[in-house]
């Protein structure tokens, strides 16, 4: 399965500001947007989630739920993302079926090895830094976090990196080996960003083929 290399994850105040900010995300050529609401009545999340469809449709841009992976397939979504708090990965996948993304949240290597077993199809590995957007944040990994979570999994799951990404630190993140990187507010506030972020991720020193284990047969 091809995960993009940039997730952008939504924000705003009210439903209507995240699909507003999803909608400037995918003008400004986002390739995968998640619609993050967090304590929002079910109903409410499952209307926005059908109005972020329609939008991430017209632009062709992937679409992923945040934890709610049955609204996710009412609304012909691409996908879920997981919190560790959330549902299990092997049930999302049960019910979903083959065609949807299926993403969990780590921040440690136990959380990124227990994902891999229930055969997640990315993991969000973070807080690369101190971020506003989560409550109870979990130890902040830094790059040095990254390289040593990595080197221990030599796993063929993308790893996403998250929390607090600003532009500068792309290169540095994307020489420890991660797939990708989530980013929130760093877009939310200029989403010409966009852009920036997906020229710094697929630069040169992305084409440094990082080593991975070699397949089961």
């Amino acid at each position: 399965m091809n995960i993009p290399k940039l997730h952008y994850i939504s924000q705003g105040a009210t439903p209507q500001d995240h699909l507003d900010n999803i909608q400037n995300a995918c003008v400004s050529g986002a390739e995968l947007v998640q619609l993050r609401l967090k304590n929002t009545p079910e109903a409410v999340i499952l209307e926005t989630a059908k109005k972020a469809r329609e939008i991430t449709g017209h632009y062709q841009t992937r679409l992923i739920i945040n934890d709610h992976y049955k609204i996710a397939k009412t609304v012909k979504a691409d996908g879920v993302h997981l919190g560790k708090t959330d549902a299990c990965p092997k049930e999302a996948k049960a019910y979903l079926g083959k065609f949807y993304m299926v993403g969990g949240t780590a921040n440690t290597l136990e959380d990124c090895e227990a994902l891999i077993a229930k055969k997640v199809d990315y993991i969000g590995l973070g807080p690369f830094r101190f971020t506003t957007t989560k409550n109870n944040l979990s130890p902040i990994l830094g790059t040095q976090g990254y390289i040593a979570i990595l080197d221990a999994l030599k796993t063929e799951t993308p790893i996403i990196a998250i929390g607090g990404i600003t532009l500068e630190d792309v290169p540095e993140i994307v020489k420890t080996g991660v797939h990708g990187i989530a980013v929130s507010g760093e877009i939310t506030k200029d989403f010409n960003r966009i852009t920036k972020f997906n020229k710094k991720l697929k630069g040169p020193s992305t084409n440094e083929q990082v080593w991975k284990a070699p397949k089961n047969k």
